[in-house]
């Protein structure tokens, strides 16, 4: 399995939680955090993606 591959698709999942989140609920604080949290995992595992090539 290719380096960086698990943490971009985990972060695709928590970034989809998290617009999700900011969307439906009253928490948008939690959102946005949630969101950030995701898309740093996506950009730190398309780091390793590209450096791994």
């Amino acid at each position: 399995m290719r380096e960086g591959l698990i943490p971009t698709v985990l972060g695709t999942v928590v970034t989809a939680s998290g617009a999700a989140t900011l969307l439906k609920s009253k928490y948008k604080l939690v959102g946005v955090g949630v969101l950030g949290f995701g898309l740093a995992h996506v950009i730190l595992g398309a780091i390793d993606l590209a450096q791994h090539r």
